[in-house]
């Protein structure tokens, strides 16, 4: 077997020496070396998030952070705005529904990212709208919106702003308190460099108060939980305790690097593969491209399944096929996290060799070149 190369959006690949970290004999949570880790953790989520707002870990995932949050900035009698234009903004459509919140939708064609003035004309036309809800980096349609855009106009309009940052925290720019972000949430799977199983919640004091206005119906991901176990660096239930110390070596390889040279990499790396992307023939998807994932159309007279499948018992490299009504249609590779320019090279290369054999015509080499050309640009 091929050495795997995961590049799919989540899980991402994991370095070494976080492996390594996890394989150490376990700790006992309710312990002051866990609360020494939680610490160190959550002073680092703030940097990562860039934020002075509290920071709390969540055992579970994204959807666990994001379910939290939702259901706890809405009160009784108030709305949420849902914008949606993928399958993962749907999902938070989806749990207002569950939870019997009121909401308004706000949907958008996939592919492309919330329109600002949009929000803003139906912040104006509503009323009692409590909080928007967005996505930054939708993962399954490998779009980007301007958050920072919309944020100007939930200030205006004295609502809150939740982000779904799970594709965008620690691989794209994001600054919560510059741009005037309220709540946002990520995953360990993802730019962190971690397995999956652990959530975050970052909110400001603003979030605070709406949250501290009502008791949300909800039990396990309880904000309120957990931020009063937060005082004490601990955790209202049983924590991940094994993540959570490798969490501690992830966010501290991420300060190393530094936030702004992570995001000029990602950048680098997803305009190179949109370059590789046209060089073969192939089309990206999306038309606001998040440079988190680039999702790339399967092209006329290929397999998605068979192109898939022969790019990772040939060569290890593992890609995503699209999600919801985007399965079949499209590949998406991503450049989050533990993951350089020869790593995504190779995967160009894998792209090209299996195309070819799965029929499709195109220039050998082209993709490969016009990568390293577009690193240099």
């Amino acid at each position: 077997m091929p050495k795997l190369r995961l590049f799919t959006p989540g899980p991402t690949m994991v370095p070494d020496e976080i492996l390594l970290e996890m394989a150490r004999p376990i700790e006992h949570h309710r312990t002051q070396t866990y609360r020494d880790w939680l610490k160190e953790a959550t002073e680092n989520l703030q940097y990562l998030f860039q934020t002075k707002g509290t920071c709390l870990t969540i055992t579970g995932s994204g959807t666990a952070a994001a379910e939290g949050a939702i259901v706890s900035i809405v009160p009784p009698g108030k709305k949420a705005l849902v914008c949606h234009g993928g399958k993962f903004a749907e999902r938070w459509r989806d749990v207002c529904k569950r939870f019997k919140i009121e909401h308004v939708e706000y949907e958008y064609e996939y592919g492309r990212g919330a329109d600002p003035a949009r929000v803003a004309e139906i912040l104006k036309k509503e009323a009692n709208i409590a909080a928007v809800i967005t996505v930054h980096s939708e993962t399954s349609t490998c779009a980007v919106s301007d958050v920072a855009a919309i944020a100007k106009h939930t200030r205006a309009h004295d609502c809150l702003l939740m982000t779904d940052c799970i594709t965008s925290v620690g691989c794209l720019p994001f600054k919560m308190d510059e741009w005037g972000i309220d709540i946002a949430i990520t995953g360990s799977q993802k730019a962190l460099m971690l397995p999956p199983g652990l959530g975050f919640v970052a909110v400001n004091d603003r979030a605070w108060k709406v949250i501290d206005s009502f008791d949300a119906p909800i039990f396990y991901n309880n904000l309120k939980a957990f931020r009063k176990s937060l005082a004490d660096w601990d955790a209202p239930w049983t924590p991940a305790n094994t993540l959570v110390r490798a969490l501690r070596m992830a966010l501290s390889m991420i300060k190393k690097e530094g936030l702004e040279n992570i995001w000029a990499r990602t950048a680098r790396l997803a305009k190179a593969t949109r370059s590789a992307a046209q060089a073969m023939g192939l089309t990206v998807f999306a038309k606001d491209p998040a440079d988190s994932v680039t999702g790339i159309n399967t092209p006329a007279g290929v397999d998605n399944d068979k192109w898939r499948k022969e790019m990772k018992s040939k060569f290890g490299v593992q890609l995503a096929d699209g999600q919801g009504q985007l399965a079949g249609k499209m590949v998406r590779i991503s450049h989050m996290g533990w993951v350089d320019d020869l790593d995504t090279l190779g995967a160009i290369g894998a792209m090209e060799m299996t195309l070819r054999s799965q029929g499709h015509k195109c220039e050998v080499g082209a993709g490969t070149t016009a990568f390293l050309k577009g690193l240099g640009g």
